[in-house]
């Protein structure tokens, strides 16, 4: 079903990567599920340094990201906030994206990005691997 206006959001890099929702589930999923087991059930280092690869994928690049209605339970966001930079950026046809998507990254500190990473990297998915 192709997106429309009313069930359009646009989130930032940094809404995506300050949701432990996403992380938990991204860690979890069938193509990462493999690292995320050796990373807490045999402490291996490899595994540790993809998933690594993994945060720096989805955080080393400020840009706007645009989700329907149905995914919104996988963030952690402000769903107002999301539906009105999607509704600015509908109205320029894709044109204008919202300044707070190209510059999301900027207003974290460096200790709340590294809090983030840390979750990302160490913690996510745990819960679904240790009992």
């Amino acid at each position: 079903m192709p997106l429309d206006k009313e069930s359009a959001y646009l989130i930032t890099t940094a809404d995506v990567i300050r949701s432990k929702k996403f992380w938990d589930n991204k860690m979890t999923e069938p193509d990462t599920m493999t690292y995320t087991e050796a990373h807490f059930k045999s402490g291996d280092k490899t595994a540790t340094t993809i998933r690594g690869m993994i945060f720096k994928k989805y955080s080393a690049e400020d840009k706007p990201w645009i989700i329907s209605d149905a995914h919104l339970h996988l963030f952690d966001i402000n769903e107002l906030e999301a539906k009105r930079m999607a509704d600015e950026w509908w109205e320029s046809k894709g044109l204008t994206v919202p300044s707070e998507a190209k510059e999301s990254l900027s207003i974290l500190k460096a200790e709340e990005f590294e809090a983030l990473k840390e979750y990302a990297v160490m913690v996510a998915g745990k819960s679904l691997v240790i009992s």
